[in-house]
């Protein structure tokens, strides 16, 4: 069965920088679609980056770019979520989730990760 599981949050000074590790068992993914989502207290769920995993082309929110870098490793079956410049606005648990495409649409996603809290202070 094919598990995602998210590591590397925790909690930062606003300017600091974090990376997320999503790491994927039990099968490759070489024809699907990676992403980053995040929700906040009372809020929906919200895209943040997607990665097409054989491609490596890659698709962010309008509201990260320039500061968050989604990237992966074939040989690790991992992607990364490299974050700098950080807010508290971007306080969040963030979750990984694969799809057959690419898409920022979160009901496209068929796998989930747990996920992990990021938090940021002022």
């Amino acid at each position: 069965q094919v598990q995602l599981i998210e590591s590397g949050g925790g909690l930062v000074q606003a300017g600091g920088s974090l990376r997320l590790s999503c790491a994927a068992s039990g099968r490759t993914f070489s024809s699907v679609s990676m992403g980053w989502f995040r929700q906040a207290p009372g809020q929906d769920r919200e895209f943040v980056a997607a990665i097409l995993w054989s491609a490596g082309s890659t698709f962010y929110a309008d509201s990260v770019k320039g500061r968050i870098t989604i990237s992966r490793d074939n040989a690790k079956n991992t992607m990364y979520l490299r974050m700098d410049s950080l807010k508290p606005q971007d306080t969040a648990v963030y979750y990984c989730a694969a799809a057959r495409f690419a898409t920022i649409d979160p009901s496209q996603y068929y796998i989930w990760g747990q996920g992990t809290q990021v938090t940021v202070s002022s």
